[in-house]
């Protein structure tokens, strides 16, 4: 026992102690590992104060102008994307029955890259043009995102729910006019 006392009283030693602490302290602010068993579930309803949501629209209603079904990449993830046109004219990106991994700093991005499965569609949505929605609500359930006035879906023609701490994407969809 004395003699482990007089080792970790070197200063080399409490050096390598200290290091090591701090080492672990920012993997963890990195990384976030808690997040993987941390489920956060939104449930959202389709923006609209009257009319109901219908392909090619309809009267005063929500009108679905594209959408996609997400397949996995990084991490297991399902669900359906729709975009929507709402009576005002204003466009909102819906996400329902999202299934994915929880992370740090996931978003959720629009983009021109094509969809690809397997690992070679894991990096390639903020290759060329794409746009953040913003963050990621929770990592289940039914969510909306505001659709600027400026985008040109005609450009970007994907969605991905994306990590940017990590540059990888979770799952993504092809977005299919309808």
């Amino acid at each position: 026992m004395g003699r482990v006392r007089r080792v970790l009283r070197k200063p080399v030693v409490i050096g390598v102690l200290v290091a090591g602490a701090l080492a672990v302290a920012a993997g963890l602010v990195w990384f976030q590992p808690w997040k993987l068993w941390v489920d956060e579930t939104v449930r959202e309803s389709v923006p609209s104060a009257a009319g109901s949501a219908r392909a090619g629209g309809g009267a005063g209603g929500v009108r679905t102008l594209a959408t996609g079904d997400l397949i996995s990449h990084e991490h297991s993830t399902s669900g359906k994307v729709r975009v929507l046109q709402l009576p005002d004219g204003s466009r909102t990106l819906r996400i329902e029955n999202l299934d994915t991994s929880n992370g740090p700093d996931v978003k959720v991005l629009l983009s021109d890259a094509p969809v690809k499965k397997g690992r070679d569609g894991w990096y390639v949505f903020d290759d060329g043009a794409h746009r953040s929605l913003g963050s990621l609500k929770g990592n289940k359930g039914d969510q909306n995102y505001a659709l600027p006035a400026d985008v040109d879906l005609s450009r970007y023609t994907s969605v991905s729910i994306w990590c940017d701490r990590f540059d990888v994407s979770f799952g993504a969809t092809a977005l299919k006019p309808v």
